[in-house]
């Protein structure tokens, strides 16, 4: 089987330069129509975070699981924590990368807006950006230390397999 590495960084760089592109022109957009500028709830950048919390959370315990062999692990889980830590690493530079290109269109308007208008816009550019930190250090969880493998050598250059791959052997 083939290794697979950590995700691609420029991956979750391009989701945001694609969220800051539509954030700007959605905002070019209402501002060409007349209307006022789109202010995300406040509700998304909470939203963001608390799927951040958890899912580091999920990582945390899936590491603690297999580093003290306390209770077996189920590799599909760990295989779905997987997946779901680089879905957040797009979604979250997607979203964050939206809340960016939304205050970065306030910055270049004559009269300043206020900060109930751009005060969300930040927040939910701080929550795309923690979602993604929080999906990067969940993936890195999710690898299998270098000593488990039971006989098989791990490869220095790339370190330990993934989650994936591994699927945490029975001793």
């Amino acid at each position: 089987m083939r290794k697979l590495d950590r995700m691609n960084p420029l991956t979750s760089i391009a989701a945001a330069a694609m969220g800051m592109a539509i954030g700007l022109l959605v905002q070019f957009y209402l501002s060409g129509r007349g209307h006022a500028p789109f202010v995300p709830p406040l509700s998304l950048p909470v939203t963001l975070v608390f799927i951040a919390a958890v899912l580091l959370g999920f990582g945390i315990r899936l590491r603690h699981n297999v580093s003290k062999r306390t209770r077996a692990v189920n590799p599909f889980h760990a295989v779905r924590l997987l997946a779901t830590a680089r879905a957040g690493q797009i979604v979250g530079g997607l979203l964050g990368g939206f809340g960016g290109g939304l205050v970065l269109s306030l910055l270049g308007r004559s009269v300043p807006a206020p900060v109930a208008s751009w005060l969300p816009m930040l927040l939910v550019f701080g929550g795309g950006l923690t979602l993604v930190i929080c999906a990067m250090i969940t993936e890195r969880l999710c690898r299998v230390p270098p000593g488990d493998d039971k006989g098989e050598e791990t490869d220095p250059e790339t370190g330990p397999e993934p989650a994936d791959q591994a699927a945490f052997r029975k001793p």
